[in-house]
């Protein structure tokens, strides 16, 4: 009885969210999309600050969708990505992951990689190249 209403339930949220052909169009919009709670100048959540200063830390220009203002599009990118929480990072049209992926990424290096595949050379190699030239 309780799987019912609960299904009920998420199918009623599921008819408000977003088109997946709308969300598909956000996340192939730009090569870098963050769906955020807030804006980067102003982020909502721990979280999605965290995101917005390793974009920063990497000079990644991105799209920015605030998920506080929509609800549509809160359901909407969850249902797209299959992926319960936000914030959210697209690479060229893909899914990379929430907040916790991202920073793992970055610690591991495998994000300056990702981000090479769609063009973008991350701003932290170019002061590593900076400092070996002062270097010699």
């Amino acid at each position: 009885m309780f799987a019912a209403r609960v299904s009920c339930v998420l199918n009623s949220l599921r008819r408000f969210s977003m088109k997946a052909e709308e969300i598909e169009q956000l996340v192939k919009k730009n090569k870098v999309v963050v769906f955020m709670k807030g804006v980067p100048e102003e982020p909502r959540c721990g979280f999605s600050n965290a995101v917005v200063q390793v974009m920063r830390m990497h000079g990644v220009e991105y799209d920015a969708h605030d998920v506080l203002k929509n609800e549509n599009l809160r359901q909407g990118i969850k249902d797209f990505s299959n992926w319960p929480t936000i914030p959210q990072v697209f690479i060229n049209g893909e899914f990379v992951g929430g907040c916790d992926i991202l920073l793992q990424m970055h610690q591991n290096g495998e994000l300056v990689e990702e981000l090479k595949k769609v063009g973008i050379i991350s701003a932290l190699l170019t002061k590593e190249t900076e400092k070996d030239k002062d270097k010699q």
